[in-house]
């Protein structure tokens, strides 16, 4: 298998009922968005990289789940799934397990992190859980970190697939500043001289590629447009602006082998619906509302508990 072609979505945040940001049906949202994608037939792997679910209830997984199994399975096509910062551990467990092809649940009342790891033909497929529980920036802990550098330990043939919701690389709009990976700097230490080829994320509502770059080794990473809208880069100056459409990338990676120091990436964003304005915070409300979810000095030096 030398090329692994991926539909990535993200940030669906489906209700069990109700409209997201008293403006969108999540549900019918992710629907338009799934038959405006019905072209796109070659295809080996469907990512939706976290934010699956809004309210976190078992409703909306499965609704989501019904509805990205029977788009993969019309195309012969797996499906992964990423915890994100909206999203309820034990509602993700029951529903989707760990993320990964036939995972089972987690036994213990759903409150560990959620991450894991899978093969397509000689690519490896991972997934970490930056979520905070009750919080909305992203954070890794040490537990997580010494798996994903054990699992990294060994080469896979093709090369290795990282999906995490919250980016590694600084956000572009306002109301993102102080919800970011507060930690990125600990995830490239484990990335450094690994065969990770690619990181897709989501979290910031709009397309955005750049890339770690750890000395020779260059990691690309692509952020994914919104399923249940998509943010405005050019709203603006200090504006956060969500307009009513829906994105998604298609993504091509290409095997490389493990003495390669970057692998071939190809991306190919995609608007998906007609564009609307979902809502439009002014500075003063971005302000506000950064006041009440950005991360607080001295947070991460508080004890976050055994479920982090």
């Amino acid at each position: 298998m030398s090329t692994l072609s991926i539909l990535h979505l993200t940030d669906t945040h489906l209700l069990a009922k109700g409209l997201h940001s008293s403006v969108v049906d999540p549900g019918e949202a992710l629907l338009r968005a799934l038959r405006s994608l019905v072209p796109v037939d070659a295809l080996d792997l469907l990512v939706i990289s976290g934010d699956i679910s809004d309210d976190g209830s078992l409703e909306s997984y499965r609704r989501v789940q019904e509805l990205a199994s029977d788009y993969a399975a019309h195309r012969g096509a797996q499906v992964l799934y990423a915890m994100g910062n909206h999203d309820n551990r034990p509602g993700f467990w029951a529903v989707l397990g760990n993320g990964h092809p036939g995972a089972l649940s987690e036994p213990d009342g759903g409150q560990l992190p959620v991450y894991g790891s899978s093969r397509i033909g000689g690519f490896r497929l991972l997934t970490l859980d930056t979520s905070i529980p009750g919080r909305t920036h992203g954070f890794l802990d040490e537990g997580q970190l010494d798996w994903l550098a054990e699992e990294l330990s060994s080469p896979a043939e093709a090369g290795t697939l990282l999906v995490l919701h919250h980016p590694p690389i600084e956000p572009v709009t306002p109301l993102h500043d102080g919800i970011e990976l507060q930690n990125p700097e600990d995830l490239m230490e484990v990335l450094r001289g690994s065969d990770v080829r690619l990181i897709l994320s989501g979290h910031y509502h709009h397309a955005l590629g750049d890339s770690l770059i750890l000395g020779d080794q260059q990691i690309p990473v692509l952020v994914a447009p919104g399923v249940v809208n998509v943010n405005d880069v050019l709203a603006p100056e200090g504006h956060e602006r969500a307009l009513r459409t829906s994105g998604a990338q298609l993504v091509t990676l290409f095997a490389a082998p493990a003495s390669a120091v970057a692998a071939r990436v190809r991306h190919l964003p995609l608007q998906l619906t007609e564009v609307e304005s979902v809502f439009d915070f002014s500075p003063e409300e971005v302000a506000e509302i950064s006041g009440r979810i950005a991360a607080q000095p001295g947070e991460l030096e508080v004890d976050l508990g055994s479920d982090v």
